[in-house]
């Protein structure tokens, strides 16, 4: 489904191929419109999320089974990050959710699947449409009737205002009307995602810009993303990925709430507090030939010692990319990234690293020894 904004003059789409390729790359100048987001605001078009919408008196003690987060008191109006994890506790799905007027709305990336009870790959509408059983909810596939806006920077609560809607209070707090607001910590040091109807995209999309928000395509979004070292996907993640290598525990992953789906795996990495790998973020050199591409190796010496995820030019930091790297890897490291025919120069950003302390299992063994 193509997004009617990349029809308007200077829309520039995404390579072919590209997980951003049905919705506007960048519109002419992409650092320009970087400086917008981290100095004012800019708006982009995301509308090629998939949403799924949830309704019923259990939704949210239904959802709270069948979803990494805790939900049962998620009140109306607020919103949170959640995940669908496998037996083992590798990640399925990512979405982010906004509860509000009796619906709690999931928007996730296009074509999220999850496992099925016998193994198999599903959509991840129809794997929680097939975890309902006689619980008093409905899943429906809503992308077809709402498209997700975001809007980035410091004066996002001043748009808000001059288009006329309310302002949510804080992180994840959603505010209804004539479209669904919901706050959010990243990327940049405001932002807001904007549910509105899909009919009427281009219509809040001059809007908004009419307001005074720049335009940025993916481009932007996603080097603010990886400076934000804010995990996504399917790009920054494989077959492997655990909520605590991606930063998703505690963000998107509850360690302390009922038994769900992978729940063992996530309460024993948090109390061994050794996940095998981190997410980092890398400065390329940015005199290479060519820049390593997502799911290239990351390599100290002839070892591999990493997956490369979303690499992105930022407009201040240069080059940079995101990373799964082994914790064993010491963080001033001189690391290659990229395959043999597009090799750069890394160096892991320090203040990228997750804090090293040690889990409660080990915490509770070293005063008892102790």
């Amino acid at each position: 489904m193509t997004s009617p904004i990349l029809e308007l003059p200077g829309a520039v789409a995404a390579a072919e191929g590209s997980p951003d390729g049905a919705v506007p790359w960048h519109f002419g100048d992409p650092f320009a419109e970087q400086r917008a987001a981290a100095r004012t605001v800019a708006v982009v078009d995301r509308s090629h999320r998939e949403v799924i919408a949830v309704t019923g008196e259990e939704r949210l003690s239904w959802l709270h089974l069948v979803i990494s987060q805790h939900v049962t008191e998620l009140a109306e109006g607020a919103g949170t990050e959640a995940l669908v994890l496998d037996s083992q506790g590798r990640v399925d799905a990512h979405m982010v959710l906004a509860h509000a007027a009796g619906t709690v709305w999931l928007d996730t990336e296009r074509g999220a699947a999850a496992t099925g009870a016998r193994g198999e790959p599903q959509s991840l509408r129809a794997y929680l449409d097939a975890m309902r059983f006689w619980s008093k909810v409905d899943v429906v596939d809503a992308t077809a009737d709402r498209a997700l806006l975001s809007v980035i920077g410091p004066e996002v609560p001043a748009l808000l205002e001059r288009v006329g809607l309310a302002v949510p209070a804080g992180p994840y707090a959603v505010t209804g009307g004539e479209a669904l607001v919901r706050r959010m910590p990243w990327p940049g040091a405001d932002a807001a995602d904007l549910l509105v109807p899909r009919a009427e995209l281009p219509a809040w999309w001059a809007r908004l810009t009419g307001g005074g928000a720049r335009p940025m395509g993916s481009w932007g979004f996603e080097a603010l993303r990886v400076e934000s070292v804010r995990a996504r996907l399917g790009v920054d993640t494989d077959e492997r990925t655990i909520p605590h290598e991606a930063g998703w525990v505690h963000v998107a992953a509850h360690v302390a709430k009922g038994c769900y789906r992978g729940q063992e795996t996530v309460a024993k990495v948090h109390n061994i507090g050794r996940p095998p790998r981190s997410l980092l973020l890398l400065h390329l050199d940015g005199s290479a030939e060519a820049l390593p591409e997502t799911g290239d190796p990351v390599r100290l010496g002839e070892r591999t010692v990493g997956r490369v995820g979303t690499v992105a030019q930022h407009h201040e930091l240069g080059p940079v990319a995101l990373a799964l790297v082994k914790r064993s890897v010491p963080l001033d490291a001189e690391l290659l990234a990229g395959a043999e025919d597009r090799t750069a120069q890394a160096a892991i950003d320090p203040d990228s690293a997750p804090e090293d302390t040690p889990g409660l299992g080990r915490e509770a063994a070293r005063r008892l020894h102790g």
